[in-house]
């Protein structure tokens, strides 16, 4: 049985599943926070989508090219969640240029 809800929750994760660049500002060289990137990465995916989500990152995020953190996202009001990568694509003084991609498939 799918309901609205449900099958526009698909629809933006399918949406999701395309990159997206954000520039977050961190502190020097210091790491972004997780509360940081998570609050970017969901600003990112709301605008991009239409639909609100939480996103939780685990840890910190290395201010530099190439640093990677897995998050997870869940959708507004749905029991699913799904796998989001975070990488560093650049550092341009205390800005970190973010590439946000969430996994195709809901994970478990």
């Amino acid at each position: 049985m799918s309901t609205a809800g449900s099958s526009g929750s698909r629809r933006a994760a399918a949406a999701l599943g395309a990159a997206a660049v954000v520039a977050l500002t961190a502190c020097g060289t210091d790491p972004a926070t997780a509360l940081q990137v998570a609050a970017e990465a969901e600003r990112v995916l709301e605008e991009r989508t239409g639909v609100p989500a939480m996103v939780s990152c685990p840890g910190e995020l290395a201010a530099e090219a190439g640093a990677e953190l897995r998050c997870v996202l869940t959708p507004e009001g749905e029991p699913v969640e799904y796998g989001v990568l975070v990488t560093v694509t650049a550092v341009d003084g205390d800005v970190l240029e973010l590439d946000v991609q969430v996994d195709d498939e809901p994970t478990g």
